[in-house]
């Protein structure tokens, strides 16, 4: 087993996930351009902490979940409510409230950490995608589940997450006069993801209950 090349997958296929516009990786931006870099990196480290946990469970029981489709039912349904919630808030409840320059607090930091956790543990759908990833990846060899196939996997999960968290907290960073970046905006920007989002997990639960 080459542990290198596993962690590289692990990696690739995080970051993969993680580049196109979501809910995290917006935030992520969204605090680094009001509040500054470092609680932008603080918010990513949040998140990147329960990804280690995430593609650690999403590891041992890559071969379980793949064999249980009704397991990754619940998971849907769960998520389903809760980012249909997200979508009403960021559309029609945080727009409507202008935030003011206030001072912060020196546990901002640490807050911010938190939020990033926060939002990482509501997000289940890293679970069967690096299930299925470690699946896929041990049916071609290149991965064993003993202790140290798992932790490369778990590492390069956990940094894959992080360069593309990072890769837009600078990107937001470089435009941050732009329109596109104003609050409102990005509110609005979240609010549609977290909607889309929402809609395409009720198309797979709908259409799992018809195929069944």
């Amino acid at each position: 087993m080459d542990l290198a090349l596993v962690l590289f997958l692990g990696f690739l296929a995080t970051f993969t996930a993680t580049m196109p516009p979501g809910l995290i990786n917006i935030t992520a931006a969204k605090i680094s351009l009001k509040e500054g870099l470092n609680r932008g990196v603080m918010f990513a480290l949040g998140a990147c902490t329960i990804v280690v946990f995430q593609s650690l469970i999403a590891t041992i029981f890559a071969r379980y979940l793949s064999n249980h489709p009704d397991v990754i039912g619940v998971l849907r349904t769960v998520a389903l409510v809760i980012f249909a919630l997200l979508s009403i808030y960021f559309l029609f409840i945080a727009k409507s409230s202008d935030v003011k320059n206030q001072e912060v607090d020196s546990r901002s930091k640490t807050k911010r950490f938190f939020h990033g956790m926060f939002l990482s543990a509501i997000n289940f759908f890293p679970i069967p995608y690096q299930a299925y990833i470690a699946v896929t990846i041990a049916s071609f060899g290149i991965l064993e589940f003993d202790n140290f196939g798992i932790g490369a996997f778990v590492i390069g999960c956990t940094l894959g997450t992080f360069f593309a968290l990072y890769l837009y907290i600078r990107f937001f960073e470089k435009i941050k006069d732009h329109k596109i970046a104003s609050q409102k905006s990005m509110n609005y920007l979240i609010g549609i993801i977290t909607g889309v989002v929402a809609i395409i997990t009720l198309i797979n639960i709908l259409k799992d209950l018809y195929e069944a």
